[in-house]
């Protein structure tokens, strides 16, 4: 999909007035919304930034506003608790001024916006443990996927239900909105198809629609039943989170299956979604299928 055609689409999408419209950070001023004193926190930060960078004293006012390429007074202002406008990217620039942790990102980003940022520390450590504890996971089937729905981790189970895990490059999505099995294995292939587009209607607006999302939704788009899925609806939805649905594995049961999917977010790990699906009780230990 080029520049040009992912541009129209996603001014469409915007013309349309969704039910739910996250806002871009970029896009928008925020007026300082505090529930409790940010000056407290942003005085104890000064502190914790000079001894983080050796220093035997709180680094001043004046080199936070020039760290954050800001005015003395404009700094003085938001330390003051006065009703200083904070953008994403205003916000992004104090975290590195103050030299914050993933755990203060959080709170500031609490505080003024009501969400949390992408944490700026490594998030490989974390990862890692979390692929490991992923493969080692039982009975349920379990995996771990990306923001572009990409499977990057998945225990035995998971595989054993969804051979196509094996496969080069698994990806969620793809499989669900372009392959000719999945048509067969999700009961009421529709309904899925119209909940994963809303995925990606919630992707691109919320600032997210990086090269590989981009190309994702080119490959989707060019399935004409998905292209009109796409062009009628305009739903979004963050996470497929207690969505209920069914599936068709005859190599497992020789009954359709129904399943619920249970998503959670690992900490410190940015746009890693980790994914358990879990069979309607009366359906005994039987496998769901990918919904994340």
């Amino acid at each position: 999909m080029s520049d040009e055609e992912f541009a129209s689409l996603l001014g469409t999408l915007r013309k349309r007035g969704p039910s739910v419209q996250p806002v871009g950070l970029e896009d928008e001023t925020y007026p300082h919304a505090a529930s409790a004193p940010l000056q407290v926190f942003l005085r104890a930060w000064r502190a914790s930034a000079g001894a983080k960078l050796g220093r035997d004293k709180p680094i001043s006012q004046k080199e936070v506003a020039e760290r954050m390429q800001v005015s003395e007074r404009w700094y003085r202002s938001l330390e003051a608790g006065d009703p200083v406008p904070l953008s994403g990217e205003r916000l992004g620039q104090l975290a590195s001024a103050l030299v914050l942790g993933a755990d203060e990102q959080m709170a500031l980003y609490a505080h003024a916006l009501g969400g949390e940022p992408e944490p700026q520390a490594d998030a490989g450590e974390a990862l890692d443990a979390l692929t490991l504890l992923v493969e080692q996971a039982g009975p349920l089937p379990m995996y771990l996927a990306d923001r572009a729905w990409n499977v990057i981790a998945y225990n035995a189970t998971a595989a054993e239900w969804f051979p196509w895990f094996r496969a080069p490059s698994p990806n969620v999505l793809r499989w669900a909105l372009t392959t000719p099995e999945a048509r067969e294995q999700l009961v009421d292939w529709r309904h899925n198809a119209e909940m994963y587009l809303a995925q990606l209607r919630f992707t691109m607006l919320s600032g997210h629609d990086d090269a590989e999302v981009r190309r994702l939704l080119g490959e989707v788009l060019a399935v004409p039943e998905c292209r009109r899925l796409w062009d009628q609806g305009t739903q979004i939805i963050a996470y497929r989170q207690g969505h209920r649905f069914g599936l068709r594995l005859p190599w497992v049961s020789d009954r359709n299956i129904a399943v619920t999917a249970q998503v959670l977010l690992p900490a410190y790990v940015p746009g890693i979604r980790s994914v358990v699906l879990m069979p309607d009780a009366e359906a005994g230990p039987a496998p769901g299928a990918p919904g994340n």
